[in-house]
């Protein structure tokens, strides 16, 4: 007869059995496991990834953004503070100190990159292009007088360009003009083109000492401007 006290296990025949419930992982569920945790950890890592270049990358247009600003404010600034002398060429005619291009543009400002209102500098505003195709404009400036120029690069895009805006006295419509040679007239305005990306902008600066050939100042005596002869 079997006795119904027993405890995880019945006797027959002097004997007794015992039973067992197995409570672990078999290896099909361990390799599982490790699989969707290294999928866990795949998807883990690669998010962490994409923010940080999300972050860099937002960061870079941050600065890029702030580059540009600083360079309007400062091509705004010397344009504004431009100062309308002149010079006698080999030729002896009178010419002013305001030339320029597509990819060149110089005058004379009294607002130095470097020293501030402190005297007048020959700024040149030069763009070249650079091993990786883009566009770099660099600015340089010249104390008159002076050997020497200290210069720095500004921008880069994959265009950048110079336009001017001249109005005869007799015209009620003024044109741009690719090229000035300060021959007679100091143009009104000054646009910088700029190409990046999908960005395409046109940004005006004012002359405020434009107009057609005046009354001004000749370069001082002994004071000549470096490869202008008077």
């Amino acid at each position: 007869m079997d006795n119904p006290g027993h405890l995880g296990g019945s006797q027959r025949g002097g004997q007794r059995r015992f039973t067992f419930s197995s409570c672990g992982f078999t290896l099909l569920e361990l390799v599982i496991s490790m699989t969707l945790l290294g999928l866990i950890i795949v998807i883990t890592m690669g998010a962490m990834g994409l923010g940080s270049r999300s972050a860099v990358s937002g960061e870079r247009k941050m600065d890029a953004q702030e580059r540009f600003r600083t360079v309007f404010s400062l091509l705004d600034a010397q344009i504004q503070s431009q100062i309308p002398l002149t010079y006698n060429d080999e030729d002896g005619q009178k010419r002013y100190h305001f030339s320029g291009d597509g990819k060149t543009l110089r005058f004379l400002t009294n607002y130095s990159i470097w020293g501030g209102q402190r005297g007048f500098v020959i700024v040149d505003y030069t763009v070249k292009a650079d091993e990786g195709g883009k566009e770099v404009l660099y600015a340089g400036e010249q104390v008159p007088g002076i050997e020497g120029q200290r210069s720095i690069r500004l921008i880069e895009a994959a265009r950048i360009s110079f336009e001017y805006f001249h109005k005869e006295q007799a015209e009620e419509q003024g044109k741009w003009l690719e090229a000035v040679s300060g021959d007679s007239f100091i143009p009104e305005k000054v646009k910088v083109h700029i190409v990046e990306g999908a960005k395409d902008l046109s940004l005006v600066f004012p002359v405020r000492a434009g107009g057609e050939m005046a009354v001004v100042t000749s370069t001082p005596p002994g004071q000549n401007l470096p490869g202008k002869p008077r």
